[in-house]
């Protein structure tokens, strides 16, 4: 019985991606665009009326990601001047650095100086998440559930999701959040022990996506607590999760040295 056991655990070969952070995406994936900065008045115009989520700026072309849906309507307008490269470390503790300027192809990274002091103490080692779908499609959860899985396996980080928000340490909210969703959210949010991180994950739960204008939606949660982790995507590459989170807890030291 071990033999057979051996033998198909030998052809199986290796299920899991043993180093994370040499990880190359396909050249197709949607990952962090790069945007020309000779763009004319008419060729902004048409970029703006294109775009679904008004996620371009009508006054110097940049891109919020926050806001983008990763269509690549905008590149397939202007294939020479706008690129979304297969960069998928995209995630941010600044709201503002999601926003990609013309002609700036700077990496998109967490701000180690923003970072709270207590997030590097407490879960610098390990991480317990309770993940809230405020009224998601389910496909950033799809992919969250994917960054634990025997390929990503972010859990030998000691990075997990669990069902209990009395055992977490955080909440990851995906979703517009939905005003049927809110008060739900807020008793998880509470029912978390302090210190305690938020987390934001793909453009619905970052600015209400194509949802924003609805009346259905209640976010007044962000207006009353700090989020400490921004994670664009639609939906969110795990890789992109894995590396923003991993980002947030290590110190500058771990950062440096670390080799995933």
């Amino acid at each position: 019985m071990f033999l057979k056991e051996a033998k198909i655990l030998k052809s199986h070969g290796t299920q899991y991606i043993r180093d994370l952070d040499g990880v190359v995406l396909h050249e197709l994936f949607r990952g962090r665009p790069e945007i020309s900065a000779d763009i004319t008045e008419a060729e902004l115009a048409r970029l703006v009326s294109i775009c679904p989520c008004e996620a371009i700026d009508s006054v110097d072309a940049s891109i919020d990601l926050g806001k983008c849906v990763f269509c690549k309507e905008c590149e397939f307008a202007l294939p020479g001047k706008i690129r979304f490269t297969n960069d998928y470390r995209m995630a941010s503790n600044r709201r503002d650095r999601l926003v990609v300027k013309p002609g700036c192809n700077s990496a998109i990274c967490v701000e180690q100086q923003f970072v709270r002091a207590e997030i590097k103490s407490f879960f610098g080692r390990a991480l317990k998440l309770r993940q809230v779908s405020a009224a998601g499609d389910n496909s950033c959860e799809m992919e969250l559930n994917a960054a634990g899985n025997v390929n990503f396996d972010m859990g030998r980080y000691g990075i997990e999701f669990l069902a209990s928000p009395r055992h977490c340490d955080g909440i990851v909210i995906t979703g517009p959040i939905s005003e049927n969703m809110s008060k739900a959210l807020q008793i998880c949010y509470e029912a978390t022990a302090h210190p305690k991180v938020v987390i934001l994950v793909g453009n619905d739960a970052i600015s209400g996506g194509l949802f924003a204008s609805s009346k259905a939606l209640d976010r007044d949660f962000l207006t009353q607590y700090g989020v400490d982790l921004f994670v664009p995507g639609n939906p969110v590459h795990p890789l992109t999760f894995i590396h923003g989170v991993l980002d947030m807890i290590k110190t500058n030291k771990e950062l440096k040295s670390k080799k995933l």
